[in-house]
Order: structure tokens, then sequence, then C-alpha cells
């Protein structure tokens, strides 16, 4: 697990050895600077992921380190000390970036607590948007047999030798629409270089233009540093658009300008910049329907789908259900350290047979799930959700013909009792209703209930 990394950066040695001790204590990875000019060098070569500074430096104020630092990358985090007759400089800091400000002499639990609250607040912000940079570079598993999952792959090969070709991925949601568009990146020659990923539909229209082109400081109210955008910080590498179908129309007009010849200029500035993306989007929405509903711009639906790819939905390629399970159940033993062997016939046919309409993320929760909560070293029947073994047999017609008696046999009064248990649930245990979703009389369907200890 990688180590938070804080810059100290103060004049007097013994703050900078005791912060630096107790940090260490706490599991923050630290290093310290006595100059402003120490401070920016490590900046640059370390990149930490907060500063805590003293605004009195030596040369170099501790205000200019600050709009330096902001300048160099707004996202890191600073937080200022200060001496009790500061406090109005140390206000101005919080105007031009700084996260807060701690008086001297300070509180070291107190100052722990602020900082991990400024560590968290910048994970949050990340979440929105992520700049994979993993080590692994590699590219993720693809599941599945069937003849779609293995065309997939046969596609998937040639878009990642065609480098700089953009791509649209359009499916269901859950199909693994961001899996796919990592596979293309980490199995190109873009592999070393970032992988962005960005949701158009989480980011505000008024936002998500700096988040992709960057601005200048002071391009507007809150632009109190320059920020570079992620096309610029994926030079070289990908860029993701998620939910591309949600992208505001003006917005729209300005990533179908970059996408002629991959310049921009930053929000406020006159530079134009210049870089090498290759940029892949996706959507579940009909993009052709939303062309005639004239939301979303017919020219860069073609400047986008140069390469299309389709992915199937599940219920549409059920040879893959049980090799994503199988897979899914090994990967949820290693982090839950359970030791499930696999699915029993009745639980495995009941999924065969049900649509999931939620696609492979649905399956991917089903079988957490399942682990967390089962004892057994097979998931069974009773593992699964009672919607899906209730919509199995609905889609089946309402009959058991589709059954098919695995190997191993069954208990066939487990199966009752799990039918009896669940018609009482989604009929909230009116017995009439529960008994005529298993065509049984209400005499048989409370025998039945006192059999199974149902009705006392």
């Amino acid at each position: 697990m990688k180590l938070n990394k804080i810059l100290v950066v103060d004049d007097e040695h013994l703050i900078r050895w005791s912060l630096e001790q107790n940090l260490k204590k706490q599991g923050y990875e630290v290093i310290t600077a006595g100059t402003g000019e120490d401070a920016l060098r490590l900046v640059r070569e370390q990149q930490p992921d907060l500063v805590l500074q003293d605004i009195q430096l030596p040369g170099i104020s501790g205000i200019e380190v600050l709009e330096r630092i902001k300048e160099f990358d707004e996202e890191i985090t600073v937080i200022m000390l200060t001496a009790h007759g500061g406090l109005e400089t140390a206000v101005n800091a919080m105007r031009l970036g700084a996260y807060d400000y701690v008086s001297k002499p300070f509180n070291l639990d107190e100052l722990s607590i602020i900082i991990r609250k400024a560590l968290e607040n910048s994970d949050l912000k990340q979440e929105v948007v992520r700049l994979r940079t993993e080590t692994k570079k590699t590219a993720p598993n693809i599941i599945g047999s069937s003849r779609q999952t293995k065309y997939l792959l046969e596609v998937l090969e040639k878009v990642a030798r065609s480098e700089a070709s953009t791509v649209l991925v359009q499916g269901e949601s859950g199909t693994g629409k961001e899996l796919v568009a990592k596979w293309i990146h980490y199995s190109s020659n873009r592999a070393e270089k970032p992988f962005i990923a960005i949701n158009c539909a989480a980011v505000p229209a008024t936002l998500l233009e700096s988040e992709l082109f960057g601005h200048e400081k002071g391009a507007f109210t809150d632009a109190k540093a320059t920020k570079k955008g992620l096309f610029e910080l994926a030079d070289g590498g990908t860029v993701f658009l998620d939910e591309i179908g949600d992208m505001e129309m003006g917005m729209q007009a300005k990533l179908l300008r970059f996408l002629e010849d991959r310049s921009f200029r930053r929000i406020g500035g006159g530079r134009v910049y210049t870089v090498d993306v290759r940029i892949i989007s996706a959507t579940n929405k009909d993009l052709q329907k939303s062309i005639e509903d004239k939301t979303f711009r017919n020219d860069l639906y073609y400047r986008l789908q140069v390469i299309p790819i389709f992915l199937t939905p599940l219920r549409e390629r059920t040879e893959d259900i049980i090799a994503l399970t199988n897979h899914f159940v090994e990967v949820y033993n290693r982090d839950f350290n359970k030791k499930v062997q696999g699915v029993s016939g009745v639980a495995e046919r009941m999924m065969l047979d049900y649509s999931w309409p939620g696609n492979v993320r649905e399956l991917k929760n089903v079988i957490e799930r399942a682990i967390i909560l089962g004892n057994d070293d097979t998931l069974q029947l009773e593992h699964l959700p009672h919607e899906i073994v209730t919509r199995a047999s609905a889609q089946g017609g309402g009959t058991m013909s589709a059954f098919h008696l695995p190997p191993e046999g069954i208990d066939i009064e487990e199966v009752e009792k799990e039918l009896i248990r669940q018609a009482l649930e989604i009929t909230e245990w009116n017995q009439s209703k529960a008994a005529k979703k298993l065509n049984l009389g209400i005499d048989a369907f409370r025998y039945r209930m006192k059999k199974f200890g149902y009705l006392k």
C-alpha cells in the first residue's frame, strides 16, 4: 500500500525533526526542507501529497512558495504554519489555495487530525476524476468463452495496435465498458503512459471544460492557480470519457474542435498546446436517438466512433456466466479469506435462467454478497438474492420445464422450503397470494408452511 508523502518545510531544525518523527510514527513518508528553494525542488522531484510549511522562511517567502507550488500542481494540499502574529498572512494564504493554517506553538494531536482530514479531502476529490498510475502495466482479464467474447478479444487486439484511432464503446450499464478501455490502453504501446478516466455525467458542465483543458491563474473567480487539464496530464496515454452521451452540447463543440488536431488552449490562456492522446469514449445511451432528439452532435458522433465497439449484454452470452462466476469466486475467496469451491447445481441453473439486467456488475455483486454471507464450501440456492430465483422461474414461463437435475442431485425438500419462503417474502406474507405464486391450494400451502416451520 502506497504511503502518503508529506513535505515538512521549516527553517528551525528542531521543529522539522519533531514533526518528521511524529508523522513517521503515524505511517507517513516524510521529507523535509529548511528553505523555500529546497521545498520547491523537492515538490518537483518528489511530488508530495501534502506540504506542511512555515509562512516565515529565509529567502523566498512562504506565500511565494505556496503560489509556486500551486502553479506546479494545484492538487497538492498545503497547510501553513504561522506564529500568532501572522494570522492575517495565514488567511491570505488560504485565499491563495492553502487548505488550512495552524498557529505555533501547535498541538501535535490536533495537527494530526487536520492532516488526516486534508488527505481524506484530497482522496475524495480524486474519486470523480481518476488518474491511473498503477504499477501493473498489463491488460485486465476479459473472462468468457462465448462466441461474442472471443470475437470481442479479436477486435480489441486489432484496436490496441491502431494507436491513435478514437474508439466508441457502447453497451448497457454493467457490461464492462471501462474494462474494455483499460484493456485497449494496457495492450498498446501507450501502456507506460497515463490512463485517465472521467465520468462526464458526474462533473457539472461548468467544470468539465476546466477538467479537460485546464485553466490559467485568474481565468475565473476560483482559479487561484494554473491547473493542467486531463488531456495535458495524459499526454502520450489515453483519456477515457465515460457517459459521453450526457455531455452538454456546448462542450461537445469544444471536444470536436480538440479531436481535429489534438490542440487546445487552457481557459483564460493564449498559448496553444498540442498533445498525443488517444480518446476512448463510452455510453449506454442510443446516440442515434440522441442525434434525432438534437441532444448529441451528429459530427461528433462520427468523429468518436472511428472504431465502434458494441458490448453484448450478459443475457445474450450465457456461456460466460459460469466462467465469470468462477472468476469472482476466486477473487472474493482471496479478498475475504474464504474457501468456496464453486456453485451448486440448483443455484447454477437459476443463475443461467436469470436475465441479469445489471449485467456483469450485478453478477459480481451477487457473488461478493454470497461469499460474505455464506458459510458452506459451495454456494447454495439460499445464498442467492430471492429476486434471481423468482425472476428466473418467471422468465421460464412460470414452470420448471427449463430445470435440469444436476449430476450430484438435490435435496428436494430444501428447494421446496426455499420456494415457500420466497413466495411469502415477495407477497409480504399474504398466504393466499403466495399459494397462487406456486400454483398450490391454500390448504396445501399451509400444510407446507407448518412442515417447514413457517406456521405454528
